[in-house]
């Protein structure tokens, strides 16, 4: 197929966490408020006078120094942040919001404070508890917790409007950067795609590491692109789920098409499902317990332990399995990653034996680069879902 006009803009901006639309943002005299979770709203830090954006390393070579703070047995995403923080490479950062999503991942934060990795004016960190069961009483945590957590110190550092009607103009440019990014990844459900995975999943990574504001021309015109673009004549063996944990080192869907499996749905933490998924306001409640509403009921991270969460995300994966047409489900997971180990365990068994799925269970470095290892159990894993198919399997 014909490049698309932004792929190579897209690439050059998630080379460095400081890209030039971050730099830009700053600019235009916004602050940047960081995160390291799905669980912090992000229209709720995309307010007027800020913008979001979620941490990443990109380009992560040696973890030691932050290996020495942080033990060997913690996740490699966390270490990797914690030396590049201390390397300076989150000083063009604000604030940082961090909820309990792991305690590895409040280690992380806490040790860039304690190490003082960020020396600038007004800065502060704060420390969310998020909820670990999706009912009534959880709701009202959540809330409260974001009103003092995030909302309260936004107006009171920065001067930021945190009124209702800003909280409804935020999710007003959140939900227009979803429905291109959704009406975009519609494409990926034709049998001959115009679009890439890993095309894709670079404009949905960008959407979490860059002004929202500053893409929407971009994706705009994308759209369009895409509207006549000419598909190839099925330039793939399989199509896949990536299904799991964190991923937001570009090479990992890249190496996976490469080896001939279509990503065609990207159900893990930096993806776009759940993660652009519109938010529906009324007119009847306040928006904030609304925004703290959506982001509860539609998460699928394994914080959630209830045994409607529990099934809920096995659920989740069979439904937009069989919308994107996945022939089989690649479960990551990142090394040292407690809560999503024991959720790919089960998941994979429940995928495979309820739901009747090829299912490829994997743990997988941060930066997975060009992986001998992964790039074998992948290409086995297409032979093995290609032959099921010939046999009538599938």
């Amino acid at each position: 197929m014909k490049d698309l006009k932004y792929t190579y803009t897209f690439e050059r901006l998630l080379m460095e966490a400081n890209n030039e639309l971050v730099q830009k943002g700053i600019e235009d005299g916004n602050k940047c408020v960081a995160t390291v979770c799905e669980n912090v709203p992000e229209p709720l830090i995309n307010l007027a006078g800020t913008f979001s954006v979620r941490l990443r390393a990109p380009r992560t070579g040696s973890i030691d120094m932050a290996t020495y703070y942080l033990t060997n047995f913690l996740c490699e995403y966390t270490r990797a942040l914690l030396e590049r923080a201390m390397e300076g490479g989150y000083n063009f950062t604000d604030c940082i919001i961090t909820p309990d999503g792991c305690t590895m991942m409040n280690r992380c934060v806490e040790n860039m404070e304690l190490l003082k990795t960020m020396d600038k004016e007004n800065y502060f960190y704060e420390y969310m508890e998020i909820p670990m069961k999706c009912d009534d009483n959880g709701l009202a945590l959540y809330v409260l917790q974001c009103k003092n957590h995030i909302l309260m110190p936004l107006k009171e550092k920065f001067g930021i409007d945190v009124s209702d009607a800003a909280i409804r103009k935020s999710v007003e440019e959140h939900n227009k950067i979803c429905h291109l990014l959704r009406e975009i990844g519609d494409y990926r459900k034709e049998l001959n795609p115009r679009i890439t995975g890993y095309e894709y999943s670079l404009m949905v990574l960008a959407s979490y590491v860059c002004p929202k504001y500053l893409l929407i021309d971009m994706l705009e015109e994308t759209l369009e692109e895409l509207k006549t673009r000419e598909p190839d004549e099925k330039p793939y063996r399989i199509r896949v789920a990536l299904v799991g944990s964190e991923v937001d080192d570009i090479d990992v869907i890249k190496l996976i098409e490469e080896c001939g499996a279509y990503v065609c749905a990207d159900r893990f933490c930096y993806g776009s499902l759940p993660g652009r998924n519109p938010i529906e306001l009324n007119d009847e409640e306040d928006a904030l317990t609304q925004v703290c509403r959506a982001y509860m009921s539609r998460g699928q991270c394994p914080r959630y332990m209830n045994s409607i969460k529990v099934n809920g995300r096995k659920e989740y994966v069979d439904k937009i399995a069989k919308e994107y047409k996945a022939d089989g489900i690649i479960y990551e997971q990142m090394k040292f990653c407690d809560p999503w180990a024991y959720e790919r365990m089960m998941g994979t068994q429940v995928l495979r034996d309820t739901y009747h799925y090829p299912v490829l269970s994997v743990d997988r470095p941060y930066a997975i680069g060009n992986s001998g290892q992964m790039r074998t159990r992948v290409q086995a894993f297409v032979e093995s879902v290609e032959m099921k198919k010939l046999q009538g399997d599938l």
